[in-house]
């Protein structure tokens, strides 16, 4: 008679039982972190917001755009907080001064402080980019996802009324635009470049959204009987929103731009509103003898176009997927 072996785990574990027990050691490794701990119940996968974030706190041309365009913010809604001086006041006798004491700027054609000035310009081109970005974002991007959910005879038109919008040029649109509908307030121009401005917005959102519409959980969603309007909502909407913030983002400064160029040829702003534009185009013809008339206004418009452009830049790199 044989006799018996010594018990070795090593044997033991090859049995049917000791099978069940290594698939289910193995189950547990790799269900678990690092080092086979098991993972926190509490981490949730990250979405592309959150690394869009995470990237934005990180990037130096985010943190210094956005801190020159919350102070740009900050002065257009309380100009007081660094000038106590009137935009308006003139003392002819001041006329073309340079920098003096209590006024660094120096003093405009019409004996009016530039300093003051420049602050209160702040207020108008904030508030023609703000407005107009929204009215844009919003008109385009309604349009444009209507097109590109449903097609049909609806995106065809459309696409022919885009094309005739894109075909128009933009200055001379706005010659033509202000010259009729005339005013010293910031609302036709706003009203202008909307006009102007959606079917680049309508564009973008028709794509993203024609893009969205064909993933595999839109057409989960449909087959469960989701209502378009549900559809449109809780599933395209949210993940194709990232292209139109975008391009808002950077045609923000670019509406700045506009809002004094069109106010430097005369057809924006007026007296007695107070622009960037309007001072530019004052003082042009005094560039030789007195050169600070126009560089300052002409440098915080530069400056302002300038952190929206490098704003819109980095929410570009932190949302595009193919640059990380």
């Amino acid at each position: 008679m044989p006799e018996p072996q010594p018990y070795d785990p090593a044997i033991a574990g090859t049995g049917a039982g000791g099978a069940m027990d290594l698939a289910i050691s193995e189950g547990s490794s790799l269900d678990g972190g690092p080092g086979g701990l098991p993972k926190d119940p509490s981490e949730k996968a990250r979405s592309l917001w959150s690394d869009a974030l995470r990237d934005l706190r990180r990037n130096p041309v985010f943190i210094i755009s956005g801190l020159i365009i919350l102070f740009l913010l900050i002065i257009s809604l309380w100009p007081s907080l660094i000038t106590s001086g009137n935009p308006l006041k003139a003392d002819l006798s001041k006329a073309q001064q340079g920098s003096s004491p209590g006024h660094p700027f120096g003093y405009d054609p019409q004996g009016r402080d530039v300093y003051t000035r420049v602050v209160y310009g702040t207020r108008t081109s904030v508030t023609v980019g703000v407005c107009a970005t929204l009215g844009v974002a919003i008109v385009g991007s309604f349009l444009g996802a209507l097109a590109g959910f449903f097609g049909g005879w609806w995106d065809s038109i459309l696409s022919r009324i885009s094309d005739i919008f894109f075909g128009i040029p933009v200055v001379l649109g706005g010659l033509v635009f202000l010259s009729v509908v005339t005013g010293s307030t910031v609302w036709p121009v706003i009203g202008f470049m909307i006009l102007l401005g959606w079917p680049q917005i309508a564009r973008i959102a028709r794509g993203s959204v024609i893009t969205v519409k064909q993933n595999d959980f839109v057409q989960a969603a449909r087959a469960l009987g989701a209502s378009n309007s549900r559809m449109m909502l809780r599933h395209v909407a949210p993940n194709a929103v990232a292209p139109v913030i975008v391009v808002a983002t950077i045609a923000l400064g670019t509406y700045i731009s506009l809002e004094a160029t069109l106010s430097y040829l005369g057809v924006g702003l007026k007296e007695p509103a107070v622009s960037w534009g309007i001072d530019i185009s004052a003082a042009s013809n005094y560039m030789r003898n007195a050169p600070h008339m126009v560089l300052y206004p002409a440098g915080a418009l530069a400056l302002t176009v300038l952190a929206f452009i490098m704003l819109g830049d980095a929410v570009r790199d932190a949302l595009d997927p193919k640059l990380r």
